[in-house]
Order: C-alpha cells, then sequence, then structure tokens
C-alpha cells in the first residue's frame, strides 16, 4: 500500500518590503504564486508610488484582514511644497504651481495643527466605497463626489527641511485610515502654496518594522522550506492583546460557537474588549470579544484560527 504525501496548506504572516509600481494587489498575485495557495490576503493597501512593510497573510491567518487593517502606521514621506495636483500625490495632473514658499520656520508652525485627532476628508483617489463604487472608479470617469471628513489621529509629525527648498522630509506615526497624500495636502493649503507627497515608504506597521520584511526578489530565489519558515504565526497579530485562558471544557464550548459566562471563569473584562482566546497550554486558537448577553457578561469567539 502506497502512502500519500499529505500537503499541508501555508499558513500564517509574510511581511513583504513592497516595492514601487506594484499594487498590493499584485503582491498578494505573486505570494499565491510563490506558496502555490490561493488563500491569500493583505492588511493596509500601499499605493502603487509607495514602498514598505505589507503584511501578507496567509491560510486561515487571512481571515484577520477585517480586524488588524486599521493598526498604527509609521510612514517617512517627502513632501513637497508648492504643487497640488487632483491625487494629492506626484503622479496626479497639476492643478497649481507656486514659487512663494514658506521658510522652515514657517512650515514647523502650522505643524502643531495637525498633531493629535485631527478631521481628513478621503480623497477621490482611494478605495473607499461610496454606494458600491471604489471613489478612485469615480474619480477616473471625471466623478466628484461629497466625502464626510473622519477623525484620524496623527501620534507624531516631524518635518525636515532638505537641500531642495520645496521639499521636506516627513515622518509621522498615524492611527489607521489616515491618508499621508491628503495630510501633506492639508499642510501644504495651510501654508498657502499648496503640497502633495512625492514619496511614501511604510517602515512599520501593526508592531512589524521594515527589518523584518522580506523583498519578492528574495523570496523567489529561496527554497520552499525557507520560504515556509519565514510565516509568522497569526497570533502576533494580536500581540496587543490580553490573553484569555480556557479550561479544556469552556474551550470547546467556545469552538463551537457558545458564549463563556465570565463569573464561571472568575474574570472581569469591559463589554466591547477584544481578547485572544488561548487553551489552558497558553496555545492561542480564536480572536474574542466580551459582550452582553441574557445571562450577563460573557466573552465569545468572533474568528477562530486553530480547528
Amino acid at each position: 500500500m502506497s502512502l500519500e504525501t499529505i500537503q499541508i496548506e501555508p499558513d500564517g504572516i509574510l511581511l513583504v518590503d513592497k516595492p514601487a509600481g506594484m499594487t498590493s494587489h499584485d503582491v498578494v498575485f505573486r505570494v499565491r504564486k510563490l506558496y502555490s495557495t490561493k488563500k491569500v490576503g493583505h492588511t493596509g493597501t500601499l499605493d502603487p508610488l509607495a514602498t514598505g512593510v505589507l503584511v501578507v497573510l496567509l491560510g486561515r491567518a487571512a481571515k484577520a484582514c477585517e480586524y488588524v487593517s486599521h493598526d498604527e502606521k509609521v510612514y517617512e514621506a517627502i513632501l513637497r511644497l508648492g504643487l497640488t495636483t487632483d491625487t494629492e500625490d506626484v503622479t496626479g495632473s497639476v492643478l497649481t504651481n507656486s514659487s512663494n514658499l514658506p521658510a522652515p520656520a514657517e512650515v514647523e508652525a502650522v505643524l502643531p495643527s495637525f498633531r493629535g485627532e485631527i478631521l481628513q476628508i478621503p480623497p477621490m483617489y482611494s478605495a473607499l466605497k461610496v454606494n458600491g463604487r471604489k471613489l478612485c472608479d469615480m474619480a477616473r470617469s471625471g466623478e466628484t463626489v461629497e466625502r464626510e471628513a473622519r477623525p484620524v489621529t496623527v501620534k507624531s509629525l516631524v518635518c525636515e527641511p532638505t537641500d531642495s527648498p520645496a521639499d521636506y522630509r516627513m515622518t509621522v506615526r498615524v492611527s489607521g485610515g489616515t491618508y499621508i497624500r491628503t495630510l501633506c495636502a492639508d499642510i501644504g493649503s495651510a501654508l498657502g502654496c499648496g503640497g502633495v507627497m512625492a514619496t511614501l515608504r511604510r517602515t512599520e506597521a501593526g508592531g512589524f518594522p521594515i527589518e523584518d520584511c522580506v523583498t519578492l526578489e528574495a523570496l523567489e530565489d529561496m527554497e520552499p522550506d525557507k520560504r515556509l519558515s519565514l510565516l509568522r504565526p497569526v497570533e502576533e497579530l494580536f500581540g496587543d492583546l490580553e490573553a484569555l485562558h480556557l479550561p479544556d471544557f469552556y474551550r470547546t464550548l467556545c469552538r463551537n460557537g457558545c458564549e463563556i459566562y465570565l463569573g464561571k471563569l472568575g474574570v472581569s473584562f469591559p463589554v466591547g474588549k477584544r481578547l485572544r482566546l488561548c487553551d489552558r497550554q497558553g496555545r492561542f486558537f480564536a480572536l474574542g470579544k466580551v459582550g452582553e448577553y441574557e445571562d450577563g457578561i460573557a466573552v465569545k469567539a468572533i474568528k477562530i484560527f486553530v480547528l
């Protein structure tokens, strides 16, 4: 009797240093081919102009996309003053030019108003959907629609002059959903000269630094076993969440979709809190959320990652 080889589906987190000129979907397509799987997703889309950390999820980890795309991110960018475009970056059609450039001290003076929680109007050239249609598709067909301003958080913002009087090197730490090109455009507007994003590099996403990323070229040169060894456990996506260890009986109930009442576990968490659910040995198996149910406060699995 012959034994058949059991092929294990690749599963986990792959940190890719996205090159310029590719969409995030292009990266996903390449990873699918390299790992011979269709189950690939990513968090935090990067525009073709941008480079840097792209968190790619394979196998069951791909189910986590909706829960981690709004994590904190760090970017390095070049703000170019004296220019506006329809895309808010250097790839768009030029709308205005100005040679009246501010001094570095003037630039520094407007920055405090862009730190902390601010309101941002999403750009037309973005993947956000309105009535089921992407804004960028509308923009390409010449349409413009009203967009509501959204709150975002700029945790830190530094602008340093460069050799060019028009260019400033920006380093920003922001909440997920923040558009850096819109930040550049808004700073330029506040200065009265206009501004666009000239370059963008994401150096950290969800706590994963650029130093831990691998290029697509390096992946292609690796043996399959080496590529598989680069996959990180999905639990790392939720490393900032508190862990709740469940005895075997409650773990089984949880995996079957039942809510587990906190009083029975002798613990207390606020409603709405997310938790890493682990078995009694501390092995992660699901993402849970605390809610209010008929018989009290309980935790329930909202995504199971380990069957």
